[in-house]
């Protein structure tokens, strides 16, 4: 962070360093099927705990919706919110050792942008961290990974994520 905003003010005309956009917090949700049996959620817990050193908040469904055999109050989901120090220490291990290891990686997309400068990802298997166990999980599981910024637009954004090491595929 000490040679991004240098780097960033210089190149994008700043005239104040509280210009220069930043992450503000990194959120990583695991969403789990209603359908599967009571200790899915909690395992999904307990994996997002492990990947980021962080208590997983149980989110529970706010109405019932037939259709989904979802009932009012029914265990949903898992999500963690990460800021300051934990949240950078997660974005190095997440760029450097998680990402790396995705079955054919060629870079992420530069079209998950929000329009606000937040940056969404999808992970397919939470097995891609070198914190889980395989010979431990029951389930394959997947996870959303949300980076929010202070960028107004998607391109100081765009910038900021590619100069803190961000592998975006390159435009065809």
């Amino acid at each position: 962070m000490n040679e991004v905003v240098p780097a960033l003010k210089e190149k994008r005309k700043y005239g104040n360093v509280h210009q220069v956009p930043r992450i503000e917090k990194i959120v990583v949700n695991m969403g789990v099927s209603a359908s599967l049996e009571k200790g899915a959620v909690d395992d999904a817990a307990k994996d997002l705990s492990m990947i980021t050193g962080r208590k997983a908040v149980i989110s529970k469904s706010r109405k019932s919706i037939a259709n989904f055999k979802l009932r009012e109050n029914q265990p949903i989901g898992c999500r963690v919110t990460l800021r300051r120090d934990v949240m950078y220490e997660f974005f190095d291990r997440l760029v450097a050792a998680a990402l790396p290891r995705i079955r054919d990686f060629r870079g992420l997309s530069v079209r998950s942008f929000d329009g606000r400068g937040n940056y969404s990802l999808g992970v397919a298997d939470q097995t891609v961290f070198p914190e889980i166990e395989l010979d431990k999980i029951k389930r394959q599981q997947g996870m959303d990974i949300t980076i929010v910024t202070s960028a107004g637009t998607d391109g100081e954004a765009l910038e900021l994520l590619k100069m803190m090491g961000m592998p975006f595929a390159e435009a065809k």
